[in-house]
């Protein structure tokens, strides 16, 4: 199965050196060697824009291209507005590029690969699932 993966998984493996989140990197690892790897475009530009060395920022660029962005449909987006107000309702709070990163998830039925908390919140109002990286699920 694919797995769409958030930016923070990215950046730990991208910039980190800390052994904390050397089994996120792991996961991670093992997704890209099985081909597993799902990339949205709001996502490969939350990670791109965190380079102000233009040297680095080509290099990531580079290692990104190697994954295909999958489509955003119209149907995203209004999915994406509607998880928003669901979950305002409920009073909880998130990004519109984290509503849209669920509304793809759910269209193609993937789980999410993220350490952002905020997802176990939405994951109470609107269906969406998650990646452990742990399990390997």
């Amino acid at each position: 199965m694919k797995v769409l993966v958030d930016t923070p998984i990215w950046s730990y493996a991208l910039r980190s050196q800390s052994k904390e989140f050397q089994s996120k990197i792991n996961s991670l690892t093992s997704l890209i060697r099985d081909q597993r790897v799902i990339i949205i475009g709001p996502i490969r530009q939350e990670i791109l824009s965190g380079y102000s060395d233009f040297h680095k920022y080509q290099i990531i660029k580079e290692k990104l291209s190697f994954f295909e962005n999958t489509p955003i449909l119209d149907i995203d987006y209004l999915t994406a507005a509607e998880y928003s107000n669901k979950c305002r309702k409920k009073g909880i709070q998130g990004s519109h590029i984290d509503f849209l990163i669920c509304a793809v998830a759910n269209r193609i039925n993937i789980p999410i690969f993220t350490n952002d908390k905020d997802f176990e919140h939405y994951q109470t109002t609107i269906s969406i699932k998650l990646f452990s990286g742990e399990s390997g699920n």
